[in-house]
């Protein structure tokens, strides 16, 4: 089914207009999109990483959600801005304007369909600054949505603890923790017998990059012909199970303080973007003052202002 690692009750498609139009406090709810990417992570491992971790991470989480915090989440994005894995065959890539209009246009649909609370939960670490980007146009549009853009992974969890000190300073991609998180949730795609470690050079210029990290533009293919960058050789399904249950752990205690949180609210319009509104159907029925001045019970309509 559709929902995929999301549990069937969290998924907001699962429902009907009429059911979310009618859901409470829709302004604290916290609708959840995992976004992801289609890339090459090495021989070891498939091209569906970052969306795998996204969502398995986010569903795990939602799954342990008390009831009484009000989220639910979207189907992922799964193709995300991978042009850093051009030269790898499976890399399939959105360019940085087609992803954030895209991700605008999901946030547009949120808003209009009642929501104030937004997380973009980015498995992928191409493609931060988009969405970001896309956050502040989308809070720039409406002084009263709060849009939060967060690596999945950058949640307090169990992986600082099992990776050696390089490890933590120059793998990037398809290293330790990727793999172990791969191996708890799709173990049947990994494959261990090709896992290899590879890692790029330190960066020569300490007070550009204290840890070594390379400080300037680089592609996977920079490093090697194997697209990986980091150490996924010791890496374990045990390990993999422990980084989810703590990081999903992070995330329900985030997703609870966030569907708590009380932010501020801008009333002024922005320039240039402050002159959309829209007509929105209700299903309950709502009293609407007619061209003559009766009362018209039968309209079943709201204006939702657009920004």
């Amino acid at each position: 089914m559709l929902h995929g690692y999301i549990p069937p009750h969290r998924f907001l498609p699962y429902l009907s207009w009429t059911e979310i139009d009618a859901l409470p406090d829709k302004a604290n709810t916290v609708i959840v999109l995992p976004c992801g990417a289609i890339e090459q992570h090495g021989p070891h491992l498939p091209c569906s990483v970052d969306s795998v971790i996204s969502s398995g991470v986010m569903g795990r989480a939602l799954a342990k959600l008390p009831a009484e915090v009000r989220a639910f989440a979207l189907p992922p994005i799964t193709y995300g801005k991978s042009e850093e894995h051009l030269h790898f065959p499976g890399t399939m890539t959105l360019s940085g304007p087609t992803l954030l209009a895209t991700v605008i246009e999901i946030g547009e649909s949120v808003y209009r369909s009642g929501f104030r609370k937004l997380l973009f939960a980015n498995g992928h670490g191409g493609q931060p600054q988009v969405l970001e980007m896309a956050a502040r146009e989308l809070r720039l549009r409406h002084g009263d949505f709060v849009v939060v853009p967060h690596g999945v992974s950058r949640l307090p969890s169990a992986a600082s603890k099992q990776v050696s000190d390089q490890e933590k300073r120059l793998a990037m991609h398809a290293g330790h923790s990727e793999t172990a998180l791969m191996l708890a949730l799709a173990p049947e795609t990994v494959h261990m017998e090709h896992a290899a470690a590879n890692y790029p050079p330190p960066f020569p210029i300490k007070l550009l990059s204290p840890d070594g990290r390379p400080a300037c533009a680089w592609s996977a293919r920079d490093f090697g012909p194997s697209g990986v960058i980091g150490d996924p050789t010791s890496a374990t399904r045990e390990q993999g199970v422990e980084i989810l249950e703590t990081l999903s752990d992070s995330w329900v205690q985030a997703l609870t303080e966030l569907h708590a949180l009380q932010w501020v609210v801008r009333e002024e319009a922005t320039w240039g973007l402050g002159h959309q509104t829209g007509f929105i159907q209700s299903a309950a029925p709502k009293a609407a003052a007619s061209l003559d001045g009766d009362v018209d019970s039968h309209v079943m309509a709201d204006v939702v202002p657009m920004a």
